[in-house]
């Protein structure tokens, strides 16, 4: 009896954990759809709202020639800011968070797993 009590605990224990889920770039590429409205993602696209995101994974922030900047991207550039995972997942997450007065007005990706596959998506854009 015992052991049964000991086996359900652990099998509520096991679903109650969260697992963390792995990247897909291609359900990451439908979730980019959101931001087609706005940004391109070809090799030397043109700007749209927003600027072309191809190349953005690594690349210093505000440094897509032609594109005009808020002055708060370009003073956060200035200072180094770098579009990798850490910064790409803060900005998509909630853009104001990052850079509180850009001109971005996307408010974010909540659902974790969408943010992931995003990234992964993104990645691929070079």
């Amino acid at each position: 009896m015992i052991h049964r009590l000991l086996l359900a605990a652990a099998a509520a224990v096991s679903l109650s954990v969260p697992v963390a889920q792995a990247q897909d770039a291609a359900a990451g590429q439908r979730v980019f759809n959101q931001c087609v409205a706005c940004h391109t993602r070809n090799e030397g696209g043109r700007n749209g709202v927003g600027p072309n995101l191809w190349g953005v994974f690594d690349r210093r922030a505000g440094a897509v020639e032609g594109f005009r900047y808020s002055a708060n991207m370009r003073q956060l550039a200035e200072g180094g800011l770098t579009w990798n995972e850490a910064t790409l997942r803060r900005y998509l997450a909630n853009p104001k968070d990052v850079v509180p007065q850009g001109s971005m007005a996307f408010a974010g990706i909540r659902n974790e797993q969408q943010l992931n596959d995003l990234i992964a998506f993104i990645q691929t854009l070079k």
